[in-house]
């Protein structure tokens, strides 16, 4: 019966070895595919910013003036006056919706069965 015990007990622990061992292994391969998604989090980040920089640079106010005088004919721009833009009291506001009322109730009926107070 002892022999039989250990026995048992040997194959216990190899199939725990076993389970750790592949359980290392999925854990370190897991932990290498986070860091390559950190890595490309990282390399993303940066190419961001890289085309921050490039849109703030595109988008200068002398380049972009420049470019408006240039093809000013082409566009058919014109030129932007003080008296082109309204006042803040000249602007209509929509009306506010009225509440649709689905549910009614008559009150000429219920005022005999309330008391006042």
């Amino acid at each position: 019966m002892r022999v039989v015990l250990y026995i048992l007990v040997s194959l216990g622990v190899i199939a725990l070895a076993f389970w750790a061992y592949r359980e290392n292994y999925a854990t370190q391969q897991a932990l290498g595919e986070a860091d390559k998604l950190h890595a490309n989090i990282r390399a993303s980040h940066s190419r961001l910013a890289v085309l921050k920089a490039e849109w703030a640079y595109q988008n200068r106010p002398d380049r972009l003036r420049d470019l408006a005088e240039l093809n000013f004919e082409r566009l058919g721009l014109l030129p932007l006056h003080p008296d082109q833009f309204g006042k803040v009291d000249q602007i209509t506001y929509p009306p506010k919706p009225l509440i649709d009322i689905t549910n009614s109730v008559d009150v000429s009926t219920m005022s005999e069965e309330v008391d006042p107070l």
